[in-house]
């Protein structure tokens, strides 16, 4: 009977920090506070590609303000002739963190299919930049 309870005490001893750690990861899913701010851009580039319709993607370089900084999401709008990027970040609140910059570099493929010929201001968190569409960027109707 005593090889039964020390089997019992030790089943018990190691299951109930596994469910104690089950649980307190479950619990703490997606509930992290995060500070949201935006990216600081510090240059941009436009690369238009030999492609018909043409192409254009927009290079963004800037620096994240610390080691658990990242880039969280990257949205765009035009209105106009002026495209909108916006590039936000998403930081762990209260964590510690390297206080050293740290350099980011984002693609973006602009949409620019279907624009009519005409020039094109590009605005990413405040930098700015400009192309051309030398005609209309879409392909001829077929009949």
């Amino acid at each position: 009977m005593l090889g039964l309870n020390k089997v019992i005490l030790f089943l018990a001893a190691m299951v109930l920090p596994v469910v104690a750690v089950a649980a307190c990861a479950d619990g703490q899913e997606g509930q992290e506070p995060f500070i949201y701010g935006t990216a600081q851009v510090d240059s941009i580039d436009l690369l238009m590609l030999e492609s018909f319709p043409v192409q254009v993607n927009l290079v963004a370089r800037g620096n994240l303000p610390d080691g658990c900084t990242a880039i969280d999401q990257v949205t765009q709008a035009r209105q106009g002739n002026t495209f909108k990027v916006t590039i936000t970040t998403k930081r762990p609140a209260g964590k510690i963190c390297t206080q050293a910059l740290v350099p980011f570099e984002e693609t973006i493929a602009l949409e620019v299919a279907g624009l009519p010929a005409g020039a094109y201001t590009v605005d990413v968190n405040g930098v700015t930049g400009s192309f051309t569409l030398d005609v209309d960027n879409a392909l001829p109707a077929t009949p």
